[in-house]
């Protein structure tokens, strides 16, 4: 079994869309979700407090920022302005793959977990989630 999410985001942030797989999910097994994009990333996080998401984000922008900031000047990949490679760092650093079990029809997320994509770049994006129950 296999669909894909398409996930619109407005700029670097934490998208959740934990409802939408949930709402797809049937029978026992495992769920494997891929994210098309090297620019972009997917984690599970806690979906309780707003701060998490805030702070995650801000924390890989102080730890990776824009090539205008002096520490970065090394980049030369920059054809799509100074959020390019640092996005393609960040997006190395994290997973762009999730294997989550699936029982009953229900994803095993603890309490507080949600299904994020990790937007890396400043300008909006279509973005794909290719998801497989197996």
């Amino acid at each position: 079994m296999q669909t894909r999410f398409v996930i619109s985001t407005h700029g670097p942030g934490l998208y959740e869309f934990t409802a939408q797989v949930a709402d797809w999910v049937q029978g026992t097994g495992l769920l494997t979700l891929f994210v098309r994009h090297t620019s972009a990333s997917l984690l599970i996080q806690e979906n309780a407090d707003p701060e998490v998401q805030t702070d995650l984000q801000n924390f890989f922008h102080r730890l990776v920022p824009p090539t205008t900031d002096t520490a970065m000047s090394y980049l030369t990949h920059t054809y799509e302005g100074p959020d390019d490679m640092p996005a393609h760092i960040k997006s190395a650093m994290m997973p762009v793959s999730l294997g989550i079990p699936v029982t009953n029809g229900e994803l095993a997320l603890g309490t507080w977990q949600g299904i994020y994509l990790f937007e890396h770049r400043n300008a909006p994006h279509e973005r794909t989630v290719v998801a497989h129950l197996g």
